[in-house]
């Protein structure tokens, strides 16, 4: 892969000066990348076989970066201790979007040398490892969904994003003539991305204003979650470097389409040469496949805060939008929670479930645990739905709101059992403080409504 870098190859950059920065970064809880910028020479030297340090602060902070109460992992009474992020070096990459600059991903350790087990990417590496035990290699797809605005990021913070202009002023849903005029952007984030090893497969208009899909390549989980943690920091990046502003926000603006988070997901054979979901002359795919969607769709409403972190993420799920409202599967049906699609080693199942503000690394994790709970428990799926999910009052709904989706978490036994007691209530936790958040809030809905007519 062009971007990709071993060490001996960045040692000879840093010498030559093409490279002199080396950010060393893990996900947050809500998939953000955090860590530092380490000198080209220091990074080499000291931190490639050792690790950073970083306040334990990180995975306690809501979005705005306040440290919040309550955790047991870190807190004023245990000091906000230093955890240690490690290079996984097999990460090594250039980001040809900032001038001589690689980047890294770390794994989260305790000062003590015990794996964080809380951090997004130790919960995905648990899931994978559970997989690989059981003679799978796990295969994941994302297709992000975001809205692109003329107005940069400190402009429309300015305007309390309200009142933004889209790029296009109407639907451009695959319009070859409307994402021409955004192509000077979208260009630069395709081969950007691919310079820094995370290829693409093609950009198309959405069906919003201003709204853009860029699909990613399949890979393995672990590697595809840190691609798509690194592909929206990037899109940002390149944004404001235009002097733009994105969202990947589930629903931005209720008059317009929410943004998704595809998750596409196969099982491989153990060196990674043949889908073990497909089976010649099936449609529906092999008893593996069936056990592994009868355990997406059995778990559907339990993990479903792992697929929609936030208040505003449930508003997405509206009839008639492309976003699902039922827990169901179909081939080809874009009204289902599930899709099936593909043939031969291309077949897989899509989740339309997850929004593009979802954590990747949980939202894999999530998908993980609950097919192989479905291959361990032999379960069955419902018969394949054709028609209109939507009009279908007698199929499961996806939770309506986040409360209804922290209900479902608190009582889930195989969450717990996949992820740890530990890991569950943290993540409860970070969940119920969203919510009360959001309680304690005056809405512009409730002003405009309220203010003068009570």
């Amino acid at each position: 892969m062009p971007g990709n870098l071993d060490l001996k190859t960045l040692a000879e950059l840093v010498r030559q000066g093409e490279i002199d920065t080396v950010l060393t970064v893990f996900p947050d809880l809500q998939g953000r990348l955090m860590g530092k910028r380490v000198v080209g020479r220091y990074f080499l030297d000291h931190v490639a076989e050792e690790a950073i340090h970083a306040c334990a602060y990180l995975f306690t902070v809501d979005v705005d970066m306040e440290p919040l109460p309550g955790y047991k992992f870190a807190s004023w009474r245990t000091g906000y201790q230093d955890v240690k992020a490690v290079p996984d070096l097999g990460t090594l990459r250039r980001i040809p979007w900032l001038p001589k600059t690689a980047l890294v991903f770390c794994d989260v350790f305790t000062e003590e040398g015990e794996p964080v087990e809380i951090a997004p990417r130790t919960i995905l590496r648990r899931q994978v490892e559970r997989a690989r035990e059981a003679g799978f290699r796990v295969m994941m797809g994302s297709e992000l969904e975001f809205y692109l605005f003329r107005e940069g990021f400190e402009a429309a913070r300015a305007k309390r994003y309200h009142d933004l202009v889209p790029f296009s002023q109407y639907l451009e849903d695959y319009h070859i003539l409307q994402t021409t005029k955004e192509e000077a952007v979208i260009r630069e984030i395709r081969n950007a991305m691919e310079g820094a090893a995370v290829p693409v497969e093609f950009s198309k208009g959405e069906w919003g204003c201003g709204q853009e899909e860029i699909n990613l390549r399949y890979a393995e989980a672990l590697e595809m979650a840190d691609r798509h943690t690194l592909y929206k920091h990037g899109v940002k990046e390149i944004a404001h470097a235009h002097g733009m502003a994105v969202t990947f926000m589930a629903k931005y603006d209720m008059a317009a389409a929410g943004s998704s988070f595809h998750l596409h997901s196969s099982l491989w054979d153990a060196q990674g040469k043949r889908n073990l979901f497909s089976e010649r002359g099936k449609r529906s795919g092999s008893a593996l496949f069936r056990h592994w969607l009868a355990g997406q769709t059995a778990l559907a409403r339990e993990l479903a805060y792992f697929y929609a972190p936030y208040v505003n993420s449930y508003k997405r799920y509206q009839a008639g939008s492309f976003a699902p409202t039922r827990i169901v599967a179909g081939w080809d049906n874009r009204t289902c929670g599930f899709r099936l699609c593909g043939e031969g080693q291309g077949f897989r199942v899509e989740n339309r479930i997850p929004g593009a503000d979802a954590n990747p690394y949980l939202a894999f994790a999530a998908t993980i645990a609950a097919g192989l709970h479905g291959i361990a428990k032999k379960l069955d799926p419902p018969p394949l739905y054709e028609g209109s999910a939507y009009d279908d009052p007698g199929l499961p709904e996806v939770p309506k709101t986040l409360r209804e989706a922290i209900e479902a978490l608190e009582g889930s036994k195989v969450a717990r059992e996949a992820f740890g007691q530990e890991a569950v209530e943290h993540y409860l936790h970070t969940a119920r403080l969203e919510q009360e958040a959001f309680d304690k809030a005056v809405t512009c809905w409730e002003l405009m409504r309220n203010f003068e007519r009570i």
